[in-house]
C-alpha cells in the first residue's frame, strides 16, 4: 500500500451506518417516551386541579381505601363532578389534540405545504356555517339541540370537503387545486356565517358565537367514544403508510415512480382528516393552531421522518390541548376560559417563533 489511505473495510463502514441509525432510533424513542410522560403529567394534573377540591392525597383515599388515612374520600357530588365533568374533558383534549395534529400532519403531507392544516380546506368555517344555521333554526334532533348543532357542524364541514375534493379530482387532484379551493371556501362559509350573524338576535348571536371558542366541557362519553375510535382508525392508517408518505415528500413524481399509488392515497387521506377534523369541531367548536404547531414541533424534535413524527405530533397536539384546557380552569377560577381561545394565545408565539427559527435557519 503506497500513496494513500487504505481503502475502508465495507463490513466496518455498514457497522458503524447501522450504529448511528440505531442511536437516532433510541434518541427518537426516548423524545417520545418523553413528550408523552409530559401528557400523561398534564392530564393528571387536568384531573386533580379545578373548581371541585379534588387533590391526589382525596383521590387515592377514594380509589384505595387506607391508601392515605390523612385525606377525606371525595363525597356523591365530588365523584360526580370527577367522572361527569373534568374526566370526559381530559379524555376530550386528548383525543381532539391529536386527532387535529395526524390531521395537520395529513394535509401538510398531500399538500407539500408547511403551512397546511386540517381548517386550509375551509371546513372550520363551513362547520360554524352548520352551527350557527342550526342555532339560529332551532333545530333540534330527537329533542336535542345540541345533538341538531353537532349534526349540522359536521354535515356542511363534510359537505365542505366534498367540494374541494370534487374540484381537486376535476383539476387532477393536484395540492394546490385543494388549498385554492379550500381558502375560497373558506371565505364563501365566514361570509355565510357573518350573514346569519348580523339576523340573529341577541341571545342566538351569544349561542353562535360560543360556539366558535372551542370547548371541551361539550362532549359526553358516547361523543369522545365515537372521536376516539376515528382518531384511532385514522391514525393507525397514516402510521401504517408513513414510509409512503416520506417517498410523497420528494414530489409526485418520484414518489409514483417508487411505487406510491399518489392519487388514491391523497384521496385516502383527506377523506380521513376530513372525518376527524369535521367530527372534533363538530363536537368541541373550533380549536385552531394545534394541527399547526404540533406537527412542526415534532418535526424539529424527531425530524422529517414520518415514522417517528407522525406518532410524535399526536403526543404533542394532546398535551397542547390539555395544557391549553389546565390554564383555561385555573387562570381565573372559577371561570372557565374555553380552550380555543387559550390554544390560540399560547400557539400563535408558538407559530411565530417556528416561522422565525426556519426563516433563521434557511438563511445558514
Amino acid at each position: 500500500m503506497t500513496g494513500g489511505t487504505a481503502a475502508a473495510d465495507p463490513a466496518t463502514e455498514l457497522a458503524e451506518v447501522r450504529r448511528v441509525l440505531a442511536g437516532r432510533a433510541r434518541r427518537r424513542w426516548s423524545i417520545l417516551a418523553a413528550a408523552t410522560l409530559v401528557a400523561v403529567a398534564l392530564a393528571w394534573l387536568g384531573t386533580v386541579h379545578g373548581i371541585t377540591d379534588i387533590t391526589t392525597g382525596r383521590l387515592a383515599a377514594t380509589l384505595l381505601p387506607g391508601a392515605d388515612r390523612w385525606a377525606q374520600p371525595l363525597d356523591w357530588s365530588e365523584w360526580t363532578a370527577l367522572v361527569d365533568l373534568r374526566l370526559p374533558r381530559i379524555a376530550m383534549a386528548i383525543a381532539a389534540g391529536a386527532g387535529l395534529a395526524w390531521c395537520g400532519c395529513g394535509m401538510q403531507i398531500i399538500t407539500g405545504n408547511p403551512m397546511a392544516s386540517p381548517f386550509t380546506t375551509g371546513i372550520s368555517n363551513a362547520a360554524a356555517f352548520g352551527a350557527a344555521l342550526a342555532i339560529l333554526g332551532t333545530f333540534t334532533i330527537a329533542g336535542s339541540a345540541m345533538t341538531a348543532t353537532v349534526v349540522m357542524a359536521f354535515v356542511m364541514a363534510a359537505a365542505c370537503s366534498a367540494v374541494v375534493m370534487g374540484l381537486a379530482s376535476i383539476g387532477r387532484m393536484g395540492p394546490t387545486i385543494l388549498i385554492l379551493s379550500g381558502i375560497a371556501l373558506s371565505y364563501l362559509f365566514a361570509a355565510a356565517t357573518a350573514v346569519l350573524q348580523y339576523v340573529s338576535d341577541e341571545q342566538d348571536l351569544s349561542a353562535i358565537v360560543r360556539w366558535t371558542f372551542g370547548d371541551l366541557g361539550r362532549a359526553n362519553w358516547s361523543q369522545i367514544t365515537l372521536v376516539a375510535v376515528i382518531v384511532g382508525v385514522a391514525g393507525g392508517f397514516m402510521q401504517a403508510r408513513a414510509g409512503w408518505y416520506m417517498r410523497m415528500a420528494a414530489g409526485d413524481e418520484t414518489a409514483f415512480s417508487l411505487g406510491v399509488p399518489v392519487r388514491r392515497l391523497r384521496t385516502q387521506t383527506m377523506v380521513l382528516v376530513t372525518l376527524v377534523a369535521a367530527t372534533v369541531i363538530s363536537i368541541t367548536g373550533v380549536i385552531g393552531f394545534v394541527g399547526l404547531v404540533a406537527p412542526h414541533i415534532a418535526a424539529l424534535l424527531v425530524g422529517a421522518d414520518e415514522r417517528y413524527r407522525l406518532p410524535l405530533a399526536g403526543v404533542v397536539g394532546a398535551a397542547l390541548v390539555l395544557g391549553a384546557d389546565l390554564v383555561g380552569r385555573t387562570i381565573v377560577s372559577p371561570v372557565i376560559v374555553p380552550v380555543g381561545i387559550v390554544v390560540s394565545f399560547l400557539g400563535v408565539p408558538m407559530f411565530l417563533w417556528l416561522i422565525i427559527r426556519e426563516g433563521a435557519w434557511s438563511r445558514r
